[in-house]
């Protein structure tokens, strides 16, 4: 039985094209993405405008902060993924927006699936900095630390000192 590609595979096939046909490396993505298309080998999909609207909306919202009264800066809206039923009764995930002002449970869920998302990109650091460490041909190992309690202590700081309270030696 013959897979189908998923898009992801097909587009790590560019870079491994473009390192094969020698180009520039290290590369950015853009440099990559230039090649790919000056090589033909990807056309623009035929996007709609409500796809790109959204997109630039999710964007946006994602971006949006205000001030709370304690002086804090707070993202306004979050994502909160949620499994929802088609009126054809399949099931299909679907993000949805949320501000603080929520039920309790939905704001609760959202930062737990944010929280999960960061964890997911640690797990993915470790493996490849574990993976580094057991192969480079430097038999040198770089020492990654999880726990952030220190740098959210050390962000949590102030940015702005008072110039008369500063200690003259």
């Amino acid at each position: 039985m013959r897979y189908k590609k998923t898009e992801t595979q097909y587009l790590q096939e560019f870079v491994l094209k473009y390192r094969e046909s020698k180009q520039l490396w290290p590369a950015t993505s853009k440099d990559i993405a230039a090649w790919a298309i000056r090589n033909n080998m990807w056309e623009a999909p035929q996007v709609s405008k409500i796809d790109i609207l959204a997109k630039r909306i999710s964007d946006a919202m994602r971006q949006e902060y205000f001030t709370d009264p304690q002086g804090r800066r707070i993202r306004k809206f979050h994502a909160l993924r949620d499994i929802k039923i088609l009126p054809d009764g399949t099931h299909k995930q679907l993000t949805f927006w949320i501000d603080l002002d929520a039920d309790f449970i939905e704001v609760k869920t959202a930062f737990q699936q944010r929280r999960m998302g960061i964890l997911g990109d640690c797990r993915q650091l470790k493996t490849d900095v574990d993976s580094y460490n057991d192969n480079n041909k430097y038999n040198l190992t770089i020492q990654m630390v999880f726990d952030f309690t220190e740098d959210l202590i050390e962000l949590e700081q102030p940015q702005e000192y008072d110039e008369e309270a500063s200690v003259t030696c």
